[in-house]
């Protein structure tokens, strides 16, 4: 490669990049109406949303007892734990798809920790870490309410 025309050739690319940056994402993925992470399609990082109902903490699940909410896959601890999540998902799924309660709360989403969760009136909610789930404690309805009103909003667009 001529040295010369070096300099130019990293100019020309630089520009390139700059420009696309500057473009608004056309692609711009919708959010998936339940949280399974960057590289997986499992929900709650594969633990047992049923388990904390029964057992009141986190309970990892097995791949043997899964099934398929909502584009997700749900894993249970045990094939009991699976039959009573399908005959009621919605009593056993996460709030707001497992993304943090909190965040959803302030009109956006953040990933949710299954070990940062609560039982609210009946409803399972889980929060980004534990200085977030000390926030989002602080007023419960409040952010409750806020995140109800919130989700529809988020899940289209």
């Amino acid at each position: 490669m001529n040295p010369m025309r070096t300099p130019k050739l990293f100019a020309f690319i630089a520009t390139g990049l700059m420009a696309a940056a500057a473009l608004p994402s056309v692609a711009h993925a919708k959010t998936d109406a339940v949280y399974t992470g960057t590289f997986s399609n499992v929900a709650l990082d594969g633990y047992d949303s049923v388990g904390y109902f029964t057992q009141g903490r986190p309970v990892l699940g097995n791949a043997q007892f899964k099934t398929v909410y909502k584009g997700a896959e749900f894993r249970f601890a045990s094939a009991a734990n699976l039959a009573k999540f399908k005959a009621n998902p919605a009593a056993y799924a996460p709030q707001y798809g497992g993304y943090c309660a909190w965040a959803v709360s302030q009109g956006y989403t953040a990933s949710g920790d299954p070990k940062v969760w609560k039982i609210v009136g009946g409803k399972l909610y889980v929060n980004y870490n534990r200085e977030i789930g000390n926030k989002w404690e602080k007023n419960i309805p409040g952010f409750i309410a806020s995140a109800n009103k919130n989700w529809p909003k988020i899940l289209a667009s």
